[in-house]
């Protein structure tokens, strides 16, 4: 799979993840986390690989100008037949000097096609609520609020709803 997208001058390339993208990715997990998107305490879990919670099949990678500057981490959200046509995105995460390229949006395309190309029926994720620019993106690419569980995190003294949301296939 590789994806190609143009955002104004800037060219956004997507690809599958391999073991050799281990170091950039786990920089980007390292620093693109923030109370607002994710778990202040996840950072202090992090190993000296990004591939630990998952190899590199299941990733997205997307590059611009050569370096890797984001991923998705796409996955069956269940692990029985029942189940089987539903994705879910378990991150998302770009580097801060490369956001506003669209490389949120090409990675988001390219889990859409990849969502297809399995067969898949269905694509989900989980959004903290006061995650707002990631909630209009997920929007603009055709995900709608399926769910809203409040007070589910107690983030830096706040507590914080989760959303659940999709787009069908």
């Amino acid at each position: 799979m590789s994806d190609d997208r143009r955002a104004g001058d800037h060219q956004v390339t997507v690809r599958r993840a391999v073991e050799d993208d281990d170091e950039a990715l786990l920089a980007i997990e390292r620093s693109a986390w923030d109370a607002s998107s994710g778990f202040p305490s996840y950072q202090e879990t992090l190993q000296d690989t990004f591939f630990s919670r998952s190899g590199p099949e299941a990733h997205l990678v997307a590059e611009h100008e050569g370096a890797v500057v984001g991923y998705l981490r796409l996955q069956d959200k269940y692990p029985f037949p029942e189940g089987a046509g539903v994705l879910t995105i378990n991150g998302l995460a770009v580097a801060h000097e490369a956001r506003r390229l669209g490389v949120a949006s090409a990675l988001l395309e390219a889990a859409t096609t990849e969502g297809r190309l399995r067969g898949a029926r269905k694509i989900s994720l989980h959004v903290h609520s006061t995650n707002a620019p990631a909630r209009r993106l997920y929007e603009r690419h055709g995900y709608v609020v399926e769910g809203t569980h409040p007070n589910e995190f107690l983030i830096e003294g706040d507590y914080i709803a989760a959303l659940d949301m999709a787009k069908m296939l």
